[in-house]
């Protein structure tokens, strides 16, 4: 009401001065707006009395009577400010911390006290305006005003091209640039990448300099962007606000979930433009891309060795250090990276999620279950370059090569003898320990070799797996078959280097060493 009796009161002086028609139109205008200013201060008022900040309510009355006081003393000296574009308010604040920015030497100045008013909040940092729903604070009420429509849901600005909706008028401005305009007018000078706002290419130039200004006060890691602190401290508060809508899986941060949704979708939307290989996610085409490139920007300090990822640089170090974090509670056995132990906890539960799907086998891990299914398709991707023998997996052409090398890198501590693998060196230390831990489920008799297990058990079965493609006799080992197959090609292949006869069969080279020796035991008699 006193805002309402100044402005009447400044008609009154206006009709003494009779302006011209355009000057009282002008006037008009102007008195409007101070109505609407009227009803801004009277909406503050309000919504201090919600939030029940009594003292910031009461210096807002305090600020309202000396503005009217003034208004009262100098309306003619306003309104000439207003037409004239005169700039009366200043802020004492901004003069100070800008006097050496500014060639005058003036703080930030306004037409309005209240506008001076709204201003000094940045300086005091009073946020008077509070989400009911949240809590959260601001120091505008137009910002209040568009957070309050993350809650409704509210997206007034939407997209003429695509039909995507925002909150903000700013972020579909930013939509419009970055999608259908594709305008980058920022560059960055050391790598070449463009961006679409300076404050963007700010933050991309810690990347080049290694600054990581937002630091987690709980374990000292550091983080370029404050958003991944904001996701990094989930981790420590265990919380996980994102979830999905169709399995109730929760994550720690919105982006991770909008990764998983592919899972349901089958979205793959990153191709390989070279071998069409597609993927969920931009950062999996990037390392595979590496694959054609043949880049491995990734090396180890200490040995020279590169590779493709980050994550497998990570895995190797712990080489070096010899590190084992991950154990297992059931039998302490310890590993180097989590999803090892994983594998690992699969023997004491006993599942095997990944199964054949032509004959129903079943396996602890995918790996496995890929190098099986070259039993049904034949395939042998692995070849030897010396013998050309091929192989289903990778590990068998890297056993194999040793025959070539006669590496044995394997050696028994206790006797000296090398094996070329580590499945050969453990059945090998079963003879020091008289271990036997490979049982017959039905007769009791005890292995210390899985394969002769294996092969006992084709007793009790009667299965005779390798069977002669000319006469169809069937036996239990290959060996076998391989020895029957001398009679096919008469092919004696075992040969006494003292009288020269030849064998088929290596038990008959063996009788016949013994004939051999006891005549010599004879002749020394």
């Amino acid at each position: 009401m006193v805002f309402i009796k100044a402005e009447s009161e400044d008609v009154k002086i206006e009709e003494s001065l009779k302006h011209k028609e355009s000057e009282e139109q002008t006037k008009m205008v102007f008195i409007k707006e101070e109505n609407e200013d009227v009803k801004i201060e009277e909406t503050l008022r309000v919504k201090h009395e919600e939030t029940e900040e009594q003292t910031d309510l009461m210096a807002l009355k305090v600020e309202s009577q000396e503005l009217n006081e003034m208004e009262e003393k100098d309306q003619n000296g306003k309104h000439h400010d207003f037409i004239t574009g005169e700039k009366s308010f200043s802020c004492s604040q901004t003069e100070k911390t800008s006097s050496q920015k500014i060639a005058h030497g003036t703080g930030k100045s306004f037409t309005e006290k209240r506008q001076l008013k709204v201003h000094k909040k940045i300086h005091t940092g009073a946020k008077l305006f509070r989400c009911n729903q949240c809590g959260k604070s601001f120091r505008k009420i137009k910002c209040l005003n568009r957070h309050i429509k993350i809650h409704s849901g509210e997206k007034p600005f939407t997209c003429q091209q695509c039909g995507k909706s925002f909150i903000k008028k700013a972020n579909l401005e930013d939509h419009m640039r970055r999608i259908h305009i594709g305008k980058k007018p920022i560059t960055c000078k050391l790598c070449g990448k463009s961006f679409t706002y300076k404050g963007i290419l700010k933050v991309h130039m810690r990347v080049h300099t290694g600054e990581k200004p937002f630091i987690c006060q709980q374990c000292g890691k550091s983080f370029i962007h404050k958003g991944h602190l904001k996701s990094h401290m989930r981790v420590h508060t265990g919380e996980k606000p994102f979830t999905c809508n169709l399995c109730e899986k929760s994550f720690t941060d919105k982006g991770i979930l909008k990764v998983h949704m592919r899972v349901h979708t089958g979205e793959r939307a990153f191709t390989c433009q070279q071998c069409g290989k597609s993927f969920t996610q931009k950062g999996n085409l990037d390392n595979h891309m590496r694959t054609h490139t043949g880049e491995k920007p990734f090396t180890c300090q200490q040995c020279g060795k590169c590779f493709t990822h980050n994550g497998h640089l990570k895995k190797h170090m712990y080489i070096h250090t010899g590190e084992k974090a991950f154990t297992c509670q059931q039998c302490g056995k310890s590993f180097i990276q989590k999803g090892n132990l994983k594998r690992h906890m699969r023997i004491h539960t006993g599942e095997k999620p990944f199964t054949c799907q032509q004959c129903g086998k079943t396996f602890i891990n995918k790996a496995n279950l890929e190098d099986h299914m070259r039993v049904h398709t034949g395939e042998k991707p692995f070849n030897c370059q010396q013998c050309e023998k091929s192989f289903t997996q990778k590990a068998n052409l890297i056993r194999h090569m040793r025959i070539h090398t006669e590496e044995k890198p394997f050696t028994c501590q206790q006797c000296g003898n090398s094996f070329i693998n580590q499945a050969n060196l453990e059945d090998h230390m079963r003879i020091h320990t008289g271990e036997k831990a490979f049982t017959c489920q039905q007769c009791g008799k005890s292995f210390t070799q899985k394969g002769n297990l294996k092969r006992h058990m084709t007793i009790h079965t009667g299965v005779r797996p390798y069977t002669c493609q000319q006469c169809g006799k069937s036996f239990i080992t290959e060996i076998n078959l391989g020895y029957h197959m001398n009679i096919h090609t008469e092919e004696k292949p075992f040969t006494y280097n003292r009288c020269g006869k030849s064998f088929k069969h290596k038990v008959t080279h063996n009788c016949h060493l013994n004939i051999h020796s006891k005549s010599v035991g004879k002749v020394s008699v």
